[in-house]
Formats: structure tokens, C-alpha cells, sequence
């Protein structure tokens, strides 16, 4: 997994970021609920600050860490990405410049590009008494037919077998004693739709299936994905999003 977080070093990976579904504001109550004083932040794996850059204001620093160069760029770029509230800091988890203590460390679908054993002790050291590392996701949910058929084409092309859902790395890592889980919880579903030239540079977004992962592979894998979409008539792609929160203390 960490070798294919190289795609994030692309700058089409980077700007296809933006094609993702943002967090349910539920998810901000949810954090804004668990945060501790000081009510600073270190947003590790912020990408392009889908978290970073939507904290509510009563969160008065928020220090958004990632490797990529790109993505820090598009993300000072995008709406929120300036606030001087936001230190954008480049460098791994890992080892980057940190100012602890922090009431809050979040990470956005990205501690599986992290190395547990460098990376959680680090964060145990950095959080205020009483804080939480909070892990987060969205879920979506498809209904109809093409589905299954379009999940079949992405099988065939990505280069992972199985792909940990953030909720079952969070149960393994909490059997295996990395962490000590407190708490889950779910939003409320929040409608999204998007055309279908959208949902493929959502695609196009992840990892496994970028134009840097695919190669040669890409335009055949668009091309099979259209014509799922073709059979069935769709022109927009209608789903359900759910943001998804666990909280941890680590031992």
C-alpha cells in the first residue's frame, strides 16, 4: 500500500481529489464534540484538506500534514486553503515538524499509507491528556443493477485483491493492541450525485485505479466502465454517503 501511495506525488491524481464526495458536516460535530483543549488539530494525511479545511472556527490552529507536494498545493488552492489558521506542513507522519500538544489528531482514510510502528507511538507522544486519535472515512452506497457490474470491472483492473474497508483496519489494529478503541459512529446519510464523467475521474482519483497505477490499462478500463454505463442508460450516478468516525486512545 505505501509503494502505490506514490500516485500521490501526480498532479492529475491530486486534482481528481476534488471529485470525491466531502465529509457530511455531521462528521465536524462529531470532532468538534471529542476535541480536548488546546483545540488545535494535526490533520495527518490531510491530502488536498478535505478535513483540514472545513474544521469549524472554534478549532483555532489546524497543522495539515502530507508527503505530496501536489497535494498541498491544490489544497491551498481550493476554497478554505489559505486561512492562515491552517499550517500546511509537508513531510510524512512519520518524521515531519510537529508543534504538540494537540486536543485533536485526525487522519482522513490515510493511516494505511502509514507505518503503525513509527507513526502511533509519535502520535500517542504529540496528543494532549485526554485527547483522541480520530480515524475517518466516508461510505458510500449504490443502488441498481450496474453496480455489481461496475465493482466486477474494478476487481479485474485494480491491483489489490482485497481492499480493508477504514472500519475492519480499525477493529484489526484494535485486536492486535495497536489501539484501544472508545467509540464509532456513523452520520446520517447525505444524498450525492455526480455525472458519469465524474464518477470516473472519482475513480481515476484512488490509488489503485490513477492513470499512474493502470498505465497502458487506463483508457481500456474507462472504456469497459462506459459501457456498463451505456447498457443501463445513466447519465448521472445517485448515492448515498455516510460519514464514518472512530476514536482511539493508543497504548
Amino acid at each position: 500500500m505505501i509503494e502505490l501511495g506514490r500516485v500521490w506525488a501526480d498532479d492529475e491524481a491530486a486534482a481528481l481529489y476534488a471529485y470525491r464526495a466531502p465529509y457530511p458536516r455531521g462528521v465536524f460535530d462529531i470532532l468538534e464534540r471529542l476535541a480536548v483543549e488546546p483545540r488545535v488539530v494535526l490533520d495527518a494525511g490531510a491530502g488536498t484538506g478535505a478535513l483540514a479545511r472545513n474544521f469549524p472556527p472554534t478549532f483555532t490552529r489546524i497543522d495539515a500534514v502530507d508527503p505530496s507536494p501536489a497535494m498541498i498545493a491544490r489544497g491551498r488552492a481550493l476554497p478554505g486553503g489559505d486561512e492562515p489558521r491552517i499550517h500546511w506542513i509537508l513531510g510524512r507522519a512519520e518524521d515531519a515538524p510537529l508543534s504538540p500538544p494537540y486536543g485533536l489528531i485526525t487522519v482522513g482514510a490515510s493511516l494505511h499509507w502509514m507505518r503503525p510502528d513509527e507513526v502511533l507511538p509519535r502520535f500517542r507522544d504529540a496528543l494532549a491528556p485526554g485527547a483522541y486519535l480520530a480515524v475517518l472515512d466516508t461510505e458510500t452506497t449504490h443502488s441498481g443493477e450496474w453496480h455489481p457490474q461496475i465493482v466486477d470491472v474494478i476487481r479485474r483492473y485494480s491491483p489489490l485483491e482485497h481492499h480493508l474497508e477504514t472500519h475492519e483496519m480499525v477493529a484489526r489494529d484494535a485486536a492486535q493492541g495497536l489501539v484501544r478503541l472508545v467509540g464509532e459512529e456513523r452520520t446520517a446519510p447525505v444524498p450525492f450525485g455526480r455525472s458519469v464523467d465524474d464518477y470516473l475521474r472519482l475513480l481515476g482519483s484512488t490509488s489503485t485505479l490513477s492513470r499512474v497505477s493502470l498505465g497502458s490499462r487506463a483508457d481500456a478500463f474507462e472504456s469497459e466502465c462506459r459501457e456498463v454505463f451505456a447498457r443501463y442508460e445513466l447519465r448521472q450516478i445517485r448515492s448515498s454517503v455516510v460519514g464514518y468516525v472512530a476514536w482511539v486512545t493508543l497504548p
